[in-house]
């Protein structure tokens, strides 16, 4: 039977979180988080995300050759964080491709959504800057993440 191509894992809980506290740097002169800074915020979980599945990106870059680019990125900002904040920065997986997979990430302060996003990431190879597939170690990790319901798509 074939490997499926592609799998959309069900929406769930956050399956890795990160607490950011908003420093000076981040804020424009309100004191109110620079809306940009929110992509920092993002990166920042899902490159923690990643070490704790156990794969550094130097490694995957210097050792395998793949880097993660955004390829799409849609941010909604409901609330302002603001300076001195904690947050929490979220990460799960909503959909895993050969070549790419979409996070859906989010900004809270405590309960609260402050921002909510979903982040296409491509695999491309170092060198060429080329089209990659997900490495399989990885893939397999993601995999494990969902729930048994994964659904096949076309």
């Amino acid at each position: 039977m074939p490997r499926p191509e592609t799998r959309t894992l069900p929406a769930v809980a956050a399956v890795f979180s990160l607490p950011v506290r908003v420093y000076y740097q981040d804020t424009d002169a309100g004191g109110v988080v620079f809306h940009a800074t929110y992509l920092d915020f993002f990166e920042r979980a899902r490159t923690e995300w990643l070490r704790h599945l156990g794969f550094d990106i130097r490694r995957l870059a210097e050792a395998d050759g793949i880097l993660f680019i955004v390829r799409e990125l849609r941010v909604a900002y409901a609330r302002p964080a603001q300076l001195d904040d904690l947050l929490t920065v979220t990460v799960a997986v909503q959909h895993l491709g050969r070549a790419q997979f979409t996070l859906a990430q989010q900004v809270l302060r405590g309960e609260e959504l402050l921002a909510n996003a979903s982040i296409n990431l491509a695999c491309i190879t170092v060198g060429s800057l080329k089209p990659a597939r997900v490495p399989e170690a990885l893939r397999a990790t993601l995999l494990g993440e969902g729930q048994a319901d994964k659904q096949e798509q076309a």
